[in-house]
């Protein structure tokens, strides 16, 4: 997962990449395949894209509901 340091500036962390998520998730529940392909050209890779959802999911902003198949946005 890459944060913002010397090396990497804050909008190539995955930081940067919340909001994104966020904004997609506040509309309603998505499928995680739905939620890639409306926003994969905002990320360089399916990498980011899922270190963004873990980052998510261990912050608790996120949640999977496994019987659905969709992932919500917990306020």
């Amino acid at each position: 997962m890459q944060l913002p340091n010397k090396l990497y500036s804050y909008n190539y962390s995955v930081l940067s990449k919340f909001p994104i998520l966020l904004k997609s998730l506040q509309k309603g529940d998505v499928q995680v395949l739905s939620l890639f392909m409306s926003n994969q050209d905002k990320f360089e890779s399916i990498n980011d894209f899922i270190e963004t959802l873990d980052a998510l999911y261990a912050l608790r902003k996120i949640d999977y509901d496994d019987e659905k198949g969709v992932i919500h946005f917990v306020i």
